[in-house]
């Protein structure tokens, strides 16, 4: 089963340039060089969007096993030094472990095909990050997401454009966060939409019974949500 790494890095602004090296020159290959972990996104909290030089790493691990042989690389290994540098440039950094729930679209992670070059260079993707904190059990917010959420989001159309793909779907991890959380990882599709909605008050159509915006509230109404922005490098956007 694969574990999720998920940091905030709340990153020294004259350094942020030297923090982001030392993931792509130092994390990302030293993983790379073995079976145990990939990088999958780098994202920037975009300016404006929330506090400043905000950084979000997810970080994929093989299995509780790999995550504790890292774990231990970081704590007193090859990776300490790495690790005692990037404190460097940070103020501090938040984490929690992650599992994919059964209908995340990410599903399992081949991680030989994950790229790790960290030359590569790519068009920068927008993502919506939103974690939810249901007054309804975990499960089932998970399952009103899955019921309801997700053919509401494939279901655009010419009429009301898609504005948002779901990426990844994530709980966390018994013990290591949170309960009850999970998140959605969702590229923005439309910048267009992303606007409207920004600058857009919910007509109260869209809160009658029978629509998301009402019937979420049964689950839940305590979420957050992130703009992040993805690195040129990410190996994943």
């Amino acid at each position: 089963m694969t574990v999720f790494l998920h940091e905030v890095h709340r990153v020294r602004g004259a350094a942020e340039d030297d923090f982001e090296a030392s993931f792509r020159d130092g994390w990302m290959p030293a993983l790379a060089a073995g079976d145990d972990g990939r990088l999958l996104w780098y994202l920037h909290q975009a300016h404006g969007s929330g506090p400043a030089y905000r950084i979000v790493t997810v970080t994929a691990l093989r299995d509780g096993a790999a995550w504790e042989r890292v774990a231990r690389r970081v704590q007193g290994g090859d990776l300490q030094s790495w690790a005692r540098d990037t404190d460097a440039h940070r103020y501090d950094v938040t984490a929690k472990l992650l599992l994919g729930v059964p209908w995340s679209p990410l599903g399992e992670i081949d991680f030989a095909a994950v790229p790790t070059d960290p030359s590569a260079s790519h068009e920068l993707s927008i993502y919506m990050e939103d974690t939810g904190w249901p007054h309804a059990t975990v499960d089932d917010y998970v399952a009103f997401w899955e019921r309801v959420y997700l053919p509401l989001i494939q279901s655009a159309d010419r009429a009301r454009p898609r504005l948002l793909d779901i990426q990844a779907v994530f709980q966390v991890a018994h013990g290591a966060g949170r309960r009850p959380e999970a998140i959605l990882m969702q590229k923005v599709v439309d910048h267009d939409a992303l606007l409207r909605l920004l600058e857009t008050e919910t007509p109260a159509e869209y809160k009658k019974p029978g629509t998301f915006m009402h019937d979420a509230l049964q689950v839940r109404d305590q979420w957050e949500s992130r703009l992040l922005r993805t690195s040129a490098w990410s190996p994943l956007y």
